[in-house]
């Protein structure tokens, strides 16, 4: 049974920073496209970003320059540092293996101003 696990959500003020941090069980990350996922009250559920098998990475333009995603295949954990957080980062935020259909049970970020 895979599960996805995230952890490292919480309240902090603009500028500040995160990391959030997805353990899995079930299932090697390092064999897999990874991404985080982010969806705001009324708003549709969207990539922040991801890392290919390969460990290309790719970026939300908004977030660009300031979220980081990384992974440890040694931990089997996947993270993603995020910095200099603005009020519009507040979202729930999700660890998937989209291209598998596994999801995390998603962790509240709220980015206060």
């Amino acid at each position: 049974q895979v599960q996805l696990v995230e952890s490292g959500g919480g309240l902090v003020q603009a500028g500040g920073s995160l990391r959030l941090s997805c353990a899995a069980s079930g299932i090697f990350f390092g064999l897999n496209a990874i991404g985080w996922y982010r969806q705001a009250p009324g708003k549709q559920r969207e990539l922040v970003a991801g890392m290919s098998r390969g460990d290309t990475t790719n970026y939300a333009d908004s977030v660009k320059g300031r979220f980081t995603i990384s992974r440890d295949n040694a931990k089997n954990t996947m993270y993603l540092q995020m910095n200099s957080l603005k009020p519009e980062d507040t979202a729930v935020y999700y660890c998937a293996l989209a291209g598998r259909g596994y999801w995390g049970q998603g962790t509240q970020v709220t980015v206060s101003s």
